[in-house]
This record gives structure tokens, C-alpha cells and sequence, in this order.
């Protein structure tokens, strides 16, 4: 099998075969549902394995290889193809078609640039939030992750890795289960095999899990031991302050072990330092929802929790129903998410009116 192959090497080369059937990449009725009668004579559904500056690799039922990743007429900022995308590739000339509709996809504002979006993976069906039991773990960051994967509708699982490594690795487990009621937390040691086994569930046949966190967390080891190699590089963490430097680089999807049909997709992403939040109301109302419940009861529809008489979020901070630091954090996610998705809608609009003129 050469799915790992470095395809972005050879753009020009002819698509190799693949030995892999369309369910064991993770094909379902959601995505054969999208392809008219006629497209299935004239095209062949392929998923993106990475994403290259230009060029994407593939993999589908006879075909493994690098090819553009232009579409015939350039989109928006979400119409791009990313890892773990299905599309349609001609059948004669291998040139890209369309992408199929997406069951799943994260994303995130660009950091530097408010103006242009990043897409991290496409149809996922459970999300890793990866963090270590040391000076890493931070609970706003697990709840920026949680937030994102439930306003994707993809299931969220807290592992932490470095288990070893803890005196008390218990308190971090308390920690991440206490951030909403019946969250699945998995404690790991990402280098032993056995323990790292206990994921394996989620990774069944044709299914597709992305690990997001900070660099140095371990998402390159545990993917590792997972596919049972060490094929991805990895490096050490900084003593001084705990932070990893960006060992992965290119979002791609490895094959789990676990034999030609058992094993799904895990798509590693490079650590990111920083998770604006855009566009994910409904995920900041799901993973607040107890601060939104007493915000909604405010007696002002616009009260803004400060010194308004009669505010009751401050009622119930002052009587302990309600934690301030976790109030912070959810207004400031939630002025964040307004602010960026305000930006958002204009970067929409200025796309919406270069397609008229085109």
C-alpha cells in the first residue's frame, strides 16, 4: 500500500493504483447521494489525503496521486479543496471537478490576516482535543476546541497524553470532565501501544478522527503509535516553558493499524498557538449553556452583565451559582465570535459580488 507515499513530489506523475475500496476511505450514502447519474460515467470520487501549495494528493478505488487543486471556477474562501475532502475528479483527464458537500468542517480566521479563513479538516466524525498533564493544559483552550466541535456536530474527546509523566494525572481528568456533563475524557501515555489502544474505538472502518492542540502536546507520537510506526517526526519539548515546537506541518490523514479492513483515518494538524472563534454561535450557547440559561433571564434583552440594576448573571455570581472566570471566558469568546463573524459576512459579500462580475 503507498497511500503515505510523497505524492507532492512527482505533480506531473500518472495516478497509481490504490488497493483501497471507497467505504475503507470513508465513503457513505451522505456523499454518493451528492453524484447525479451522469457525473458517475464522466467522474471518479477521490478523498484528499493532504493538501499541497497548488496541489492536493489523493487516493480513491484505483487511483493514488498528486493533481491541482484548482477548481474550474475559483469560489470563496470555504470553496477550496482541504484534507479529508471527497471530490470529483474527471475520469480522462484527472482534472477537479467539484467538492462534494461536507458532512463536517473546522475552520478558523486566519492568524494575521482577520480577512481570509483557514480550513483545518473536512468531514470528521469525532475530533481529538489533545493536551498533555502539564504546564500545557489550560481549560479556555479546551473550551475553544469544545466549541468548535459542537458547533460542527462532530463528537469531542479530551485525551490526555503524558500520563506518565504526572504525579497526579487524576486532577487534569477532573478538570476536562468538569467542563460539561458526560464529556469523554481518555487518559493516555501516547507511546505504550496498549495504553494508546483505548482510542482505537473511535477509529473503526472508514471513520475519520482529527487531533487538534498545541505543539508538543504529543499528536504526532500518538498518531505514531496508533499506525504503528514512527513515520512522522516529532521533537522534544522546551524544559524552560513546556512549549513544542511545530513538528507537523501539513495536515494529512494516516491509516490507523489494524488490518485492510478494520482501520480509519487519523488527521494530524499542526499545533496552533492561536483559535480565533468565528462563526460558532450555536457551539459557544451548547458548551455555555449554563451561563446563557441566566443570561437569558436577564430582565434587558441587551444587558451586558455589568451594572445594569437587576442583572441576574450578577446576581448569581455574587450568590456562587454561577463562576466568574468561567463568565469571562464565555464573553469573551462570545464578543470574539461576534467581531469575526461580522468580518465574515463581509468577506462573503465581497466574494458573492466578484462571482456577478466574473
Amino acid at each position: 500500500m503507498r497511500i503515505h507515499q510523497a505524492y507532492h513530489e512527482r505533480p506531473d506523475a500518472m495516478m497509481q493504483p490504490s488497493d483501497l475500496t471507497l467505504v475503507q476511505m470513508g465513503w457513505r450514502p451522505f456523499f454518493s447521494e451528492q453524484v447525479a447519474a451522469e457525473e458517475r460515467n464522466d467522474c471518479q470520487p477521490v478523498r484528499v489525503m493532504s493538501v499541497h501549495r497548488g496541489m492536493v494528493t489523493v487516493s480513491g478505488e484505483g487511483i493514488e496521486d498528486s493533481i491541482s487543486s484548482s477548481l474550474p471556477v475559483p469560489g470563496g474562501a470555504e470553496e477550496r479543496p482541504t484534507v479529508g475532502d471527497w471530490l470529483l475528479v474527471d475520469r480522462n483527464t484527472r482534472s477537479l471537478v467539484r467538492i462534494l458537500d461536507r458532512s463536517s468542517l473546522f475552520k478558523r480566521p486566519a492568524p494575521g490576516d482577520e480577512r481570509r479563513v483557514q480550513l483545518i479538516a473536512a468531514n470528521v466524525d469525532t475530533l481529538f482535543i489533545v493536551s498533555s498533564c502539564d504546564q500545557d493544559f489550560n481549560i479556555a483552550r479546551l473550551e475553544r476546541y469544545l466549541v468548535l466541535a459542537r458547533d460542527t456536530g462532530v463528537q469531542p474527546v479530551v485525551v490526555l497524553t503524558k500520563a506518565d509523566r504526572s504525579p497526579e494525572p487524576e486532577r487534569f481528568v477532573d478538570a476536562a470532565r468538569a467542563l460539561e456533563p458526560g464529556l469523554r475524557v481518555e487518559l493516555i501515555n501516547g507511546r505504550d501501544p496498549t495504553s494508546a489502544a483505548r482510542l482505537a474505538g473511535y477509529c473503526g472502518l472508514g471513520k475519520t478522527v482529527a487531533l487538534v492542540g498545541s505543539s508538543g502536546v504529543g499528536k504526532s507520537t500518538l498518531v505514531n503509535t496508533l499506525k504503528g510506526s514512527d513515520s512522522i517526526a516529532t521533537q522534544a519539548v522546551r524544559e524552560g516553558d513546556g512549549k513544542g515546537q511545530h513538528t507537523t506541518t501539513v495536515r494529512e490523514m494516516h491509516r490507523i493499524a489494524g488490518g485492510a479492513n478494520e482501520g480509519g483515518w487519523l488527521v494530524d494538524t499542526p499545533g496552533m498557538r492561536e483559535l480565533q472563534m468565528s462563526e460558532v454561535s450555536s457551539g459557544v450557547t451548547e458548551v455555555f449553556d449554563d451561563v446563557t440559561a441566566v443570561a437569558l433571564t436577564c430582565r434587558f434583552a441587551n444587558c451586558t452583565h455589568g451594572s445594569e440594576p437587576g442583572c441576574l448573571v450578577r446576581a448569581a455570581m455574587a450568590n456562587g451559582h454561577l463562576d466568574s472566570a468561567r463568565f469571562e471566558r464565555w464573553r469573551k469568546l462570545a464578543q470574539e465570535n461576534a467581531d469575526n463573524s461580522a468580518t465574515a459576512a463581509v468577506r462573503r459579500n465581497r466574494s458573492a459580488k466578484a462571482k456577478t462580475k466574473r
